[in-house]
Order: structure tokens, then C-alpha cells, then sequence
């Protein structure tokens, strides 16, 4: 149970799949997103974590991948995304990302911490 002055954090929830042919240039995008946070902390500095995941089976989407963000607030989410805008390489990696997924697969959804 959460005592006084706890917050609840919120979860970005991203599910999609990449195109077979791309699966090797999603890989270097995920890496040079993690080289990025690393060398640019202060770019990234509301991302509590950031957790990448490959689907081993079950579902519609097999062979998909999902991706948790956590923010402690929707409004640390909106001050990541604003900054991120304008950088320009964190728009070259997401750009890249846009390129190799299956347009029709990419979800995102916005969960809040309950307990």
C-alpha cells in the first residue's frame, strides 16, 4: 500500500513488430539508443527505465517486441517528448525506428501504477 507523500508512476507501453528484412538495423537503433541515454543524461532525464522485450510466443503478433518507459508523471512523459523534438539525434533514432516496423503493429499505451 502507498503511505503519504509515495507517487504513483506511469508506464509508456509500446508493442510492435519489425519488418524481417530489418531485424539487424532495429538492433543498431536499439543500441545507439542506449549509447545516446548514457552520453546524454541530461536529454533523457525524466526516463526512469527503459526496458526492451522480445515475444517468444503466444498472441496475434508473434515474433513482435514490446517496450516499457517509466515516467513518474505524464507530465515528466510531455517534457521527454518536447525535448526529444528537438534534438536532433534522438529524432534520427526514432525516425529510424519509424522506418523498420510494420506501421499497422505499432501500439502505444499509457498505464498507470495503481499498488
Amino acid at each position: 500500500m502507498l503511505k503519504g507523500g509515495d507517487t504513483l508512476g506511469i508506464l509508456i507501453i509500446q508493442t510492435y513488430v519489425i519488418k524481417p528484412e530489418k531485424q539487424e538495423e532495429y538492433l543498431s537503433l536499439l543500441k545507439r539508443f542506449r549509447n545516446y541515454m548514457k552520453e546524454n543524461p541530461e536529454e533523457v532525464k525524466e526516463l526512469k527505465s527503459w526496458k526492451v522485450f522480445a515475444q517468444m510466443f503466444g498472441g496475434a503478433s508473434w515474433g513482435g517486441y514490446g517496450e516499457l518507459l517509466e515516467f513518474n508523471s505524464l507530465a515528466d512523459f510531455e517534457k521527454y517528448v518536447e525535448r526529444a523534438k528537438k534534438d536532433e539525434e534522438h529524432m534520427k533514432i526514432y525516425q529510424g525506428f519509424m522506418q523498420v516496423i510494420v506501421p499497422a503493429t505499432f501500439s502505444m499505451n499509457v498505464w498507470n501504477t495503481i499498488i
